[in-house]
């Protein structure tokens, strides 16, 4: 009966850790981009948005323990020029969650799961035109 528990024990506690890993890449890859569509609008130029936004995704992703090499995050606008009244930012992050306790010795690129995010930030209206 133990032997039985163990067996079916060990596999339910490994793919509750893997939930966990990917929902916390999930919550990171969410506030990383929300900070990073903030830090774009209060820029003085797009230039220096672009440089923030990258920055602010960044400091997130530490803060929620995501150091993989391969996040990107990708900033564009809509709706007109960026900081133009009316005009939005898209800020999309992109990060892999890696499995636990997968040893980097079996070879090859330890097993992942791609979790992206995507936020939209307005400029608003009724603000001053920076573009």
């Amino acid at each position: 009966m133990t032997w039985l528990a163990l067996l079916l024990l060990v596999p339910l506690v490994y793919v509750v850790l893997a939930v966990f890993e990917v929902q916390r890449s999930a919550y990171g890859a969410s506030a990383a981009g929300r900070a990073a569509g903030r830090a774009f609008v209060q820029a003085p130029d797009p230039t220096a948005g672009h440089a923030r936004a990258v920055r602010a995704a960044q400091l997130v992703l530490e803060d929620h323990r995501i150091t993989d090499t391969a996040t990107d995050v990708f900033v564009r606008c809509t709706g007109g020029p960026c900081l133009s009244p009316g005009s939005s930012v898209v800020v999309t992050v992109t990060t892999r969650a890696r499995l636990p306790f997968v040893p980097d010795v079996l070879g090859g690129a330890r097993p992942s799961v791609r979790v992206d995010s995507t936020h939209t930030e307005p400029y608003g209206r009724f603000r001053e035109d920076r573009s």
